[in-house]
Order: C-alpha cells, then sequence, then structure tokens
C-alpha cells in the first residue's frame, strides 16, 4: 500500500470515527436535520471503513506469514492473503474515487427521430416503449412530459421523467445515437432500410440547483396542436419558453392546463441548463444533447439493432447480444452492467 494511499485510509477511519461519535451528542439527538446529516455520513463511511479495517488486519497476517515462507503451508497462506489484500485495496481505491453527484437524480429522457423519415420516428416509438419497459422491470416510474406524434406512427420527439432511486446512475448509458437495421412495413421489396433516433438523458434538478431569473425568459402561448397541425385544443394552453442567456427553447403542449404545461416546461429547461453548466465546467461541447446526440447521422451511433439477425451490438463494449426480441421488451440489464463496470474499471486504472 504506497503513502498517499495510507494517508488517505487514515483520514477516512477518522472522519468515520467523529461521526460515529457526534452521533451520540445530545446537540445531535435534538436535532432532527443534523441527525439525518450525521446518519447519512455515518453510513456512506461504513462499508469502506470497514474494508480499511479488514485491510490492516490482513497486512499485518500476511507479514506473519511470510515471516514463515520456509513452511508451504504459511507460503499458500501468504499467496491468498495477497490475492485478498489486493481485491480489498482496489474496492476501497474505488470507493475513493468521488461518485457522479447526479447519479441518484431522476431524469429526464428525450428521444427525438433523426436519420431515416417515418422509420426514424416509429423507432422513435420503439425506443420510448423499450424504456417504459426497463423502467418497470428495475422500479422505475414513468410521467410523460410533452410528444409530438408522428402521422406515420411513433414520434419525432418525445419526452418523459423517469423518476427513481438512482435513475440516472442506470439511465446515463443511453445517451447516444440508436441505430436499426430492418424492413419498414411500408417496404415492398424486402429491402432493409437503416435509421436512427438519438437519445438525450438529463439529470433532473430542483430549482435550488438552478436559478432560473424570470427576466431570462420569454414565455409564448398558442394552441396545442396534433400530427400534421390537426388542433388538440380550443385554448391557447401550449407553452414555449426561451431562455434568453442560452438561446435554449423548451415547448410542452401535452397538458390542457397552461399553467401544467409551464411547469413541465421549466423542469426540462431546469435539466438543459444544469447539464450545460457542467458542460462548461468540463470543458466538452456546449449543451447536453450537442454532446450527447451529435447530429443523429447514422454513423454515429451507440448501438445498433439488426432485426433481421435478432442481434443488439453495443459499440462502446463491441458487446452483442444475441436477443434483441428480449432486449426491446426491457431487458437492458446486460449492457447497463457491462457500460458501469466498464466505467468503474477507467475510474480505478486512473488511480486514485
Amino acid at each position: 500500500m504506497d503513502d498517499t494511499l495510507a494517508r488517505r485510509l487514515a483520514e477516512i477511519e477518522s472522519a468515520f470515527d467523529e461521526t460515529e461519535a457526534a452521533l451520540s451528542h445530545p446537540e445531535t439527538l435534538s436535532n432532527p436535520a443534523m441527525l439525518a446529516e450525521l446518519g447519512k455520513r455515518h453510513a456512506d463511511l461504513r462499508d469502506v471503513v470497514s474494508d480499511i479495517r479488514r485491510l490492516r488486519e490482513l497486512v499485518a497476517d500476511l507479514e506473519d506469514a511470510r515471516s514463515m515462507a520456509d513452511d508451504p503451508d504459511m507460503a499458500d497462506m501468504a499467496r491468498d492473503l495477497a490475492d485478498e489484500i489486493g481485491d480489498i485495496e482496489d474496492r476501497v481505491r474505488l470507493a475513493l474515487i468521488p461518485t457522479d453527484p447526479a447519479d441518484a437524480k431522476d431524469v429526464i429522457l428525450e428521444i427525438r427521430s433523426a436519420a431515416g423519415g417515418d422509420e426514424a420516428a416509429i423507432w422513435a416509438g420503439d425506443l420510448l416503449r423499450m424504456y417504459e419497459r426497463y423502467a418497470d422491470r428495475i422500479g422505475l416510474e414513468i410521467e410523460p412530459l410533452d410528444s409530438s406524434p408522428s402521422e406515420a406512427g411513433g414520434y419525432d420527439k418525445v419526452t418523459v421523467a423517469i423518476k427513481g432511486n438512482g435513475a440516472y446512475s442506470r439511465m446515463k448509458y443511453e445517451a447516444g445515437v440508436h441505430r436499426v437495421q430492418r424492413v419498414p412495413k411500408t417496404e415492398s421489396q424486402g429491402r432493409i432500410h437503416t435509421s436512427t433516433a438519438t437519445v438525450a438523458v438529463l439529470p433532473e434538478v430542483e430549482e435550488v440547483d438552478v436559478e432560473i431569473d424570470p427576466n431570462d425568459l420569454k414565455v409564448d402561448v398558442y394552441r396545442s396542436t396534433g400530427p400534421g397541425g390537426q388542433s388538440v385544443n380550443t385554448t391557447d394552453s401550449a407553452v414555449r419558453l426561451t431562455h434568453i442567456p442560452s438561446s435554449l427553447v423548451v415547448t410542452v403542449q401535452d397538458e390542457k392546463s397552461q399553467l401544467q404545461n409551464k411547469e413541465k416546461a421549466m423542469r426540462i429547461l431546469r435539466a438543459r441548463l444544469y447539464q450545460l453548466e457542467l458542460d462548461r465546467q468540463q470543458s466538452e461541447l456546449a449543451g447536453a444533447r450537442r454532446s450527447q446526440v451529435g447530429s443523429g447521422g447514422r454513423s454515429e451511433k451507440i448501438r445498433t439493432y439488426n432485426f433481421k439477425e435478432n442481434r443488439v451490438t453495443d459499440h462502446r463494449l463491441g458487446l452483442t447480444l444475441k436477443r434483441l426480441d428480449q432486449v426491446l421488451e426491457g431487458d437492458l440489464e446486460e449492457f447497463v452492467t457491462a457500460l458501469s463496470a466498464d466505467e468503474q474499471a477507467t475510474r480505478l486504472a486512473e488511480g486514485v
């Protein structure tokens, strides 16, 4: 164990001991907010401190075993102890790397048809159904926010909220271009077409996370319309918000109430502004959707869904599953697990 890691582990153990002592202090017990905060900090540190203390015991045992290396049994024990120490050190190093602060947040999910015309809109609808089924499998809740249905079926654009513990940590890997290869129902000669839809995944934030000056907003109201301009509302209930400093525009028309549409539009705008600021801080491309989904071209894909071969390939991992039908029924867990493990391995390789 290097000196830098040893110092950090000692600091964490000390912080845990201080937190544990503070939890029993009369001042803490009479302050519910302080009690909750300290309780969360204690819970966050408990597992890693348990590993730290186990690691210290194992290192001492390894020193004893190596001092008796002439004994074959002790030599075998030393090898086993070294392996266990390596595993715990990796786990501790990973625990010390700050997690994405957005992981616990709910999600604003935007799906847009891209290359492929009507078939792209139908594909956007298929993706929405896939995410609805995935959310249902893992106990997350879907809330419709806004949609622009396509005359051919599916959506030109659809926006939903996905709510539940760790929603963003599960959904964030879906951001990007999703390419489908299949024979459209309208194709009389059986030719395979390639179409795409883009997915943006934004952490939903509260008003306290993103403060929006009302003077920076331009609010337009108009009558909601359906596919092809068909009127679906006789009142000016649809809302368009323009955030002047950033030029971000959000429109919502799904609800019959102007107030409800405005509230949903503000939620989407806050999520976009939050991601915009994160992108700025990280010196990435400005704008969450632009950084996540590119232009929507067929070559800018994170995943390809091939119907003829019942195959799905995630290009970030080179992982191919020969069960497209199950994936479209919401069975995304193998992709999510693999992408999460890849992210953790990358963070671990970068060191503490």
